[in-house]
């Protein structure tokens, strides 16, 4: 265990870095937006990119792994929404909350530190818990706040639906990745080392830029909050490790990776889009602000847990 929280540390140190220069103003929240726009739209991009143009979509596409995710990610989720709607919250506030329960962040966390710690054959399960997170939860949430408002679904919140997957440059970048492996395109070396050296800032910025984004998150609706973090931090990836282990039948190694990536902290797009709506934007940036800090120490037991096996 204490070896894997020396191995977690830097990571979380990065992230410490970066609240530290946003606390202080050192990186302004204008800095902090154009950084998180650099590595979402290049750094990132590259770096996952390169990762599936080395992979095939028969390697990464396990419809028993798709299967276990997708089914306890669904429970927690649901458990979420039923607590929300049972305090008398309305639809829209109760998907923003069952969001927060269940949706890590994969893209700037996950990915670089779950490849770091548990081997290049993290990648393609990351990225399949990824597009699921982005393919069905965040299509759901849309949906869900689009259609309550409307009072009816429509064409028109199918359509934005659309548009916003279409859009997202993780999404493109993987696809786009799947297509040139499929068709056994070369990649250029000139072009490889370019990916490559791009990429290779996607870790420090993603994390820098997340501690940056925290400093300007509040800690009010402490109480609600906890509770989002414990659904996330806890009760997720308790019940992948249930679905994974018990109910599918998913390699071990594979199941490791799923349930570490489900153990991740609430993630910033999550308040993007609370904020974008209207949402309980400050109940969601508490919840990140809370399962970030205490993600320190439950990542790290999560990780032994898994690696133990």
């Amino acid at each position: 265990m204490w070896d894997i929280f020396l191995q977690t540390l830097p990571f979380f140190m990065l992230i410490a870095l970066g609240y530290g220069s946003g606390l202080t103003k050192f990186f302004t929240p204008e800095a902090t937006a154009y950084l998180t726009k650099f590595v979402f739209y290049f750094a990132l991009s590259a770096m996952l990119f390169r990762f599936s143009a080395n992979l095939s979509l028969a390697e990464i596409l396990d419809w028993q792994f798709v299967l276990a995710y997708l089914s306890a990610t669904t429970v927690i989720y649901l458990l979420a929404v039923a607590v929300a709607r049972r305090r008398g919250l309305p639809m829209t506030e109760a998907a923003v909350e069952g969001q927060c329960a269940v949706i890590g962040n994969v893209g700037f966390l996950g990915i670089p530190m779950l490849v770091l710690l548990l081997g290049e054959g993290a990648v393609g399960p990351v990225m399949m818990v990824l597009a699921v997170d982005l393919i069905v939860f965040g299509s759901l949430i849309v949906i869900l706040i689009t259609g309550s408002r409307d009072g009816r679904m429509s064409p028109r919140v199918l359509w934005t639906v659309t548009v916003g997957l279409i859009k997202n440059p993780m999404i493109v970048s993987i696809s786009l990745g799947l297509l040139v492996s499929a068709n056994t395109i070369p990649v250029p070396v000139p072009v490889n080392e370019f990916l490559t050296l791009l990429g290779a800032a996607a870790t420090p910025g993603a994390l820098f830029a997340i501690g940056a984004s925290l400093a300007t998150k509040s800690a009010e609706r402490v109480a609600v909050a906890g509770w989002l973090s414990f659904c996330k931090l806890i009760l997720h990836p308790a019940a992948v490790a249930f679905a994974a282990l018990m109910l599918f039948d998913v390699d071990p190694y594979t199941a490791g990776v799923m349930i570490a990536a489900a153990a991740l902290p609430v993630a910033g797009n999550v308040y993007i889009l609370a904020q974008h709506y209207g949402v309980a934007p400050t109940r969601v940036s508490a919840a990140i602000l809370i399962s970030t800090a205490a993600s320190v120490v439950t990542v790290s037991l999560v990780i032994a847990w898994v690696t133990s096996f």
